[in-house]
């Protein structure tokens, strides 16, 4: 990542590379698609970093959007983790947490964080393995690790992550963005 003053851009969106922006633009079309068929009133993107999904997919006019990231020099409103939201619960008809889970050593608080704040549906995204390292690999990213981003210490694919998922929801929705995957989650009503 780079520092511009107060605020930072990850490098991969502003790639030159006409594929890695193709699959980029694909990963917000998606997330895009999934926001539009929830018609959400408000949202929460929870690890918003700098803000990049906000600025690439396009919410209903008047969509309450709060952005949270832990890093004071992301586009957050508001400082704090994914896994000890600062929201009571139900706060949210969508939370959106995407490429955060891989970087956690215990994802698992964070994901019922997220579930308990939303009230119709929690959207998520982590690489999908083993093609993302494979992704990195052909543009010569990481070799020494095979691929394998420095930060990312949880590894998923289909199979794994709707296994992982289906522990706290009760409907899990899973959809390939080569290559990250999607999720779509229902909470349970209580």
């Amino acid at each position: 990542m780079r520092h511009e003053g107060a605020r930072f851009r990850q490098e991969k969106y502003d790639s030159g590379n006409p594929v890695v922006r193709a699959l980029i633009g694909r990963f917000f079309a998606r997330i895009g698609g999934t926001l539009g068929e929830l018609k959400p009133e408000s949202v929460l993107d929870a690890g918003c970093g700098e803000g990049e999904m906000l600025r690439r997919v396009t919410l209903p006019p008047g969509t309450r959007t709060v952005l949270l990231d832990r890093n004071p020099a992301s586009s957050a409103q508001l400082l704090g983790s994914v896994d000890a939201l600062p929201f009571a619960s139900r706060s949210f008809d969508v939370v959106t947490c995407l490429e955060v889970l891989e970087h956690l050593r215990d994802p698992r608080p964070a994901v019922e964080e997220l579930r308990r704040v939303a009230r119709r549906a929690v959207v998520m995204s982590v690489p999908y393995e083993p093609y993302f390292r494979m992704g990195n690999l052909l543009r010569g990213k990481y070799l020494s690790r095979l691929g394998d981003h420095p930060e990312h210490v949880q590894h998923w694919n289909l199979r794994s992550f709707g296994a992982f998922l289906a522990v706290s929801f009760r409907d899990v929705r899973l959809t390939e963005a080569f290559p990250w995957i999607i999720a779509c989650c229902r909470p349970d009503q209580h």
